[in-house]
């Protein structure tokens, strides 16, 4: 089992890297929260799970922080919510604001995800309350500087499972409400909010 990777960044969008170590280029699926995190560095280190189900093929996914990784670890053993569902919930909202809704029950905010919707929020609340409120949390999440805005944003959600029709509009009606959006973090979390 891979604990972490360390190496050179030789790709980074919203969704993957590609993070090259003695030669090897491993193709890890990352979240919004750790995209901002390792925004603009050459060299970093990412903690990994390595998901294999049935006879997909495995898959890894990273994440700049071992906390942010326990927390996905958490998500994806609650039923009904996989891997691609615990990216989604990791990049609308930091580990902190996660965190916080589940252990105070706030299942307003976890509906609000896309592809959460009211059981399972009650589901994460109810699974997770307990083991949650055992691990303290803190932090912010950095911005990014400005890319090109909108295509890395349309790239995210369509790899988030959102189509692409769906989340052009959804783009498009966001930035003309919230102009003064300037990263691809707060466009794909302000996008998902309101899908």
């Amino acid at each position: 089992m891979i604990a972490y990777i360390k190496g050179t960044l030789t790709k980074a969008s919203p969704t993957f890297v590609i993070l090259e170590n003695n030669n090897i280029g491993y193709q890890i699926h990352i979240s919004l929260t750790t995209y901002s995190k390792i925004q603009g560095k050459k060299e970093c280190k990412l903690y990994i799970h390595h998901y294999i189900k049935d006879e997909s093929l495995p898959m890894m996914y990273g994440f700049a922080e071992q906390l942010e990784k326990d927390l996905f670890l958490h998500l994806i053993s609650v039923s009904g919510v996989g891997p691609n569902t615990a990216l989604v919930i990791l990049s609308s909202y930091n580990p902190a604001e996660i965190h916080k809704a589940v252990t105070e029950g706030n299942v307003q905010l976890l509906k609000s995800i896309k592809g959460i919707g009211p059981k399972s929020a009650q589901r994460l609340v109810l699974e997770l309350k307990d083991k949650l409120s055992k691990i303290e949390v803190s932090g912010t999440i950095s911005t990014m500087p400005h890319n090109t805005l909108t295509d890395e944003a349309l790239s995210a959600l369509v790899t988030l499972g959102i189509s692409k029709v769906a989340a052009q509009k959804a783009i498009t009606k966001v930035l003309k409400k919230n102009p003064e959006i300037d990263t691809v973090e707060q466009l794909v979390k302000i996008t998902l909010k309101n899908l």
